[in-house]
Order: C-alpha cells, then sequence, then structure tokens
C-alpha cells in the first residue's frame, strides 16, 4: 500500500511540474476562457525574456495580439448579427497567427524551461486558430 502511495504522489508531482512548464496543458472549454488564460499566459511568459532591442519590439507586439484574441472572441460572442460574428472569428484567427509569428521570432535565450513554455504557448496560438477557422467555416 505504501509503494502505490509513494508512485501517486510521485505522479501527482510531475503532473504538476509539467503544468507549470507549459500551463495551457489543460484547456477550458469555454473558448473566452481559453483565449483569456493564453493572454494571460502570454504576459506571464514575456516576463521572463531578455531585455533586448528586437524582443522589447517583438513582446509589445505578441502582448497586443494575444490581447486582441481574447477581446475579438469576446466581441463575436456578442456580435449583431452573422456577419459581425464571422468578421470578429477573422480577426481572431489572424490575431492568432500573429501570435505565432511573434512567438517565434522572440529570443528565449538558453533558458530550457523558457524554451519549453514559448513551444506550448505556440502550439496553443496554432490550436486557437484551428478552432477558429472551423467555427467560421461552419458559420459561412
Amino acid at each position: 500500500m505504501g509503494r502505490l502511495l509513494k508512485k501517486q504522489v510521485e505522479i501527482a508531482k510531475l503532473q504538476r511540474a509539467k503544468r507549470q512548464r507549459n500551463p495551457m496543458v489543460e484547456k477550458p472549454r469555454d473558448l473566452e476562457e481559453r483565449t483569456a488564460l493564453f493572454a494571460e499566459q502570454v504576459r506571464l511568459f514575456v516576463q521572463g525574456l531578455p531585455r533586448t532591442i528586437s524582443n522589447i519590439e517583438d513582446v509589445k507586439q505578441l502582448v497586443r495580439a494575444s490581447g486582441s484574441v481574447a477581446a475579438n472572441c469576446i466581441e463575436a460572442n456578442e456580435a449583431l448579427g452573422d456577419k459581425d460574428r464571422v468578421m470578429r472569428f477573422r480577426i481572431c484567427r489572424k490575431e492568432a497567427k500573429e501570435c505565432q509569428l511573434w512567438l517565434r521570432l522572440v529570443h528565449t535565450g538558453q533558458v530550457v524551461e523558457t524554451i519549453e513554455r514559448q513551444a506550448g504557448l505556440r502550439q496553443e496560438a496554432h490550436e486557437l486558430k484551428l478552432v477558429f477557422s472551423a467555427i467560421i467555416k461552419k458559420l459561412e
């Protein structure tokens, strides 16, 4: 019985560590919440980046684009009509693509944890782009 408990504790620790490195592992089902969480995680990620001239500019763009994904998702859910809704989701998709670019360009340094977080955020931006594409296709 003691071995089983120790094994469960080890598994829980590994899962917690994995979530801390890549907080987007457990994604919320609510798209507004998911996009807001993405924007929050981007803001946490950029705090640990090296302060280089290129990073300063790229980070500004990344923060704006990630916030725009969340804001336009809210706007899409509150749209006045179907055309407005499709347009807002198109903007969400465009901003998610932009996030992918800025996450690719930003310099992380040599810290493995930061590189892993960058990869996780790039993956989330890609998945959000696919979600928005599916929504747009369904609405059109």
